[in-house]
């Protein structure tokens, strides 16, 4: 997510002509904007002006109608356009669209997406008078006030169809300076919270192979380090991130340092180390492999095969040996006894915090967050206190941890030669 990256969704009203002077005039702003249209938009204008207006892909499809790459495309793009945005606008905001933000209703790809989007959103209302006024809109406009949305009342004057009264969408450029200010208002002082600090993270699994097709691994996604990266760029710091194999797309601004087993993690941490200030080590790292593994493939036969596996090195151990004045970050997924196991975590290893969660059991506990999900549902371990943070998206989750970075790095500030331990 950047400061400047901005999701426009244009609904389907004759004022949709107006949403391509508001493009332009956040671009004017600095902005990167990333359209997404309604069918009944499509009606009022085409796809193509957005696209040539900011020079990027214009999004309109729920589910792509062709081609394995633009499907798997669409099925996450409500989620990656969101990840990406620092703020949703919508211009116009028709009746409809109003009717079903407020109820929460999502069939099509721009709802879903408010779904799925946890920043500030701005709704530029446009229509008939009379549809305007009615109780149901209202009622719906006061809902969406409730819940902290940045309402831009229409203008007053002639519409399209020929009544005068409110409901003109309002100028772009005031929409634009709105937007702008929502932004400030939400996030003051985001660009410069970690200014100046350079943090490694570590993301993803590690693939050990036994053969040379096959590999031992774990179900991390790498979600959570990645939001991590996403979230410490929009606070201002240089982040570099050596990245286990993930399906996710690199965040922006970040320096991607991918790797597959434990030992080639190990060695890009090591290499990376130097330049570093804070140490993040969220990657689930496998605890063995397969020494001397074949380069071919094992055959099957009717006997059992025996494996013997020898315990990879510890990164976060080494690291709590060599982090000299920089802050060390751990990650601890349990199954039982998180706390603990975490402040066991945090004292032997040298950590300066540890970020427990309780993974999903073998009988189905705590679903829906931690390895795979969306969402997660942490306990930041301190050595002075425990700090519970309930169910979020772990792009939310990633701004608490690196609230307490902050904290931590506030409680003692570093230099070039604290950072070496001298």
């Amino acid at each position: 997510m950047s400061t400047k990256n901005i999701a426009l969704g244009v609904g389907g009203g004759i004022a949709a002509y107006k949403s391509a002077e508001l493009a332009r005039a956040l671009m004017e702003r600095d902005c990167t904007v990333d359209v997404v249209m309604t069918r009944a938009a499509e009606e009022f204008i085409r796809p193509l002006t957005f696209a040539g207006l900011t020079g990027r892909k214009v999004h309109s499809h729920l589910f792509a109608t062709s081609g394995s790459e633009d499907t798997l495309n669409s099925a996450i793009d409500h989620i990656r356009i969101g990840q990406e945005a620092a703020a949703l606008v919508i211009a116009p905001a028709t009746a409809d669209l109003l009717a079903k933000l407020a109820h929460g209703l999502a069939d099509d790809l721009l709802t879903t997406m408010y779904l799925a989007f946890t920043g500030p959103v701005i709704l530029a209302p446009a229509m008939n008078t009379n549809m305007w006024n009615h109780p149901a809109t209202q009622t719906n406009l006061k809902t969406l006030r409730a819940r902290g949305h940045v309402i831009v009342e229409p203008d007053d004057g002639l519409l399209a169809c020929g009544v005068v009264g409110p409901g003109r969408l309002a100028e772009p450029v005031r929409i634009a300076d709105l937007v702008m200010r929502a932004l400030e208002h939400q996030q003051p002082d985001l660009a410069h919270l970690l200014h100046g600090e350079t943090i490694l993270i570590t993301a993803g699994p590690t693939q050990e192979p036994i053969d040379g097709v096959r590999f031992i691994s774990n179900r991390s996604s790498g979600k959570m380090g990645y939001a991590l990266a996403e979230e410490a760029v929009a606070r201002g710091a240089k982040v570099v991130l050596v990245s286990g194999p993930v399906h996710l797309r690199p965040p922006r601004g970040v320096t991607l340092v991918p790797v597959r087993t434990a030992a080639e993690m190990r060695q890009a941490v090591m290499e990376q180390l130097s330049e570093a200030t804070i140490i993040i080590k969220a990657a689930a790292v496998a605890d063995y492999y397969v020494p001397d593994a074949p380069s071919q493939k094992r055959k099957k036969t009717s006997e059992p095969l025996t494996l013997a596996l020898a315990p990879t090195i510890d990164i976060l151990a080494e690291l709590g040996t060599k982090k000299g004045g920089r802050l060390l970050i751990g990650f601890a997924a349990e199954t039982a006894n998180l706390i603990d196991e975490a402040r066991r975590k945090l004292i032997a290893k040298n950590c300066d915090m540890v970020v427990a969660n309780a993974v999903v059991g073998p009988n189905g506990e705590k679903p829906g967050i931690g390895f795979e999900a969306d969402d997660n549902e942490v306990v930041l371990v301190k050595r002075d206190e425990a700090i519970p943070v309930s169910r979020a998206p772990k792009r939310r989750i990633a701004a608490w941890i690196l609230d307490e970075v902050r904290n931590l790095r506030l409680a003692a500030p570093v230099t070039a030669q604290t950072a070496q331990g001298i």
